[in-house]
């Protein structure tokens, strides 16, 4: 799967889910999302929930924002470097973040980083509209 159809698709799941909480607080609505709960209530919301497993290794980890309003993406390529295709990338270059390499490609590793799960991180850039925080995720401004 690409990162645009997966961006899509989560946003979409994320979307139905808000707008079935309508009464809820900022901060209320972000617990919601809180991996236990989200196991329990929305166990399609995530294919490790099935499974019982978490995505990172962390006592409070909190699905919200799942990805995060600093990864940048573009299927068709960001840019060029030593000949091969950047497809992914970090903002603000964590040092949780790692870069992969296949044959042709880069692309940004995020899975050490925990930032985006964390109740504080999700506060500071909360929006009902998943869609409105990550919105510079998607950066296809260049062609490759």
């Amino acid at each position: 799967m690409k990162y645009g159809e997966w961006f899509d698709i989560f946003g979409e799941k994320h979307r139905r889910i808000i707008e079935s909480l309508p009464g809820l607080e900022k901060n209320d609505l972000i617990g919601f999302f809180r991996y236990e709960n989200m196991r329990r209530e929305h166990p399609e919301f995530c294919p490790l929930y099935r499974e019982g497993e978490k995505c990172h290794d962390m006592d409070d980890l909190n699905c919200y924002l799942c990805a995060c309003p600093h990864f940048r993406f573009c299927d068709e390529g960001i840019d060029v470097i030593n000949g091969k295709i950047r497809y992914s990338l970090c903002a603000i270059d964590a040092t949780a973040g790692k870069v992969v390499e296949t044959g042709k490609g880069i692309h940004q590793d995020c899975s050490d980083c925990l930032l985006p799960h964390h109740h504080g991180f999700i506060r500071k850039h909360f929006d009902r509209k998943w869609n409105k925080i990550m919105e510079k995720c998607k950066t296809c401004a260049s062609s490759v």
